[in-house]
């Protein structure tokens, strides 16, 4: 069924579920009861409930070390989602909203403060000669040589 699914619902089931464990829960769980309130209103409190004990899961699974759990969470919203999108197909643009909005807001503005400049100093105290080579990096270092 996953290969079927609308990749805004993938994304945003997936995202849901990262997002319930973080500061921007309380926005992820009203936009997505929003979203239950203008398809299938009478599903809307039970929808809210039911957030409320995935994120109680998602919590209890991250302090208990066990991240199958957000996966198999995730997986149970795309299908929801999924399922209200198929039947209101103009909520995918407010899915879309809330997954760019919410779910996965856009970066701040401004760049985060640059980390301190490191200073590497590199001392060579082998002696090379004839074919010898002497090698040194600061960061990743790949020699082919044959």
């Amino acid at each position: 069924m996953r290969d079927e699914m609308d990749p805004i619902v993938l994304a945003a089931g997936s995202a849901l579920i990262t997002a319930i464990a973080t500061d921007a829960w309380e926005q992820a769980r009203t936009g997505v009861v929003s979203l239950w309130r203008r398809a299938r209103p009478e599903e809307a409190l039970a929808v809210e409930r039911e957030l409320t004990e995935a994120r109680a899961e998602m919590l209890a699974s991250r302090a208990e070390g066990t991240p199958e759990i957000e996966v198999t969470l995730a997986e149970a919203w795309q299908i929801r989602l999924q399922r209200l999108v198929r039947q209101d197909p103009a909520l995918a643009a407010e899915l879309r909203r809330l997954l760019d909005d919410v779910l996965v807001p856009a970066p701040p503005a401004e760049p985060p403060p640059a980390a301190p400049a490191t200073t590497i100093v590199l001392n060579a105290t082998a002696t090379a000669s004839g074919n010898a080579r002497v090698y040194q990096s600061a960061g990743d270092q790949h020699i082919t040589e044959r």
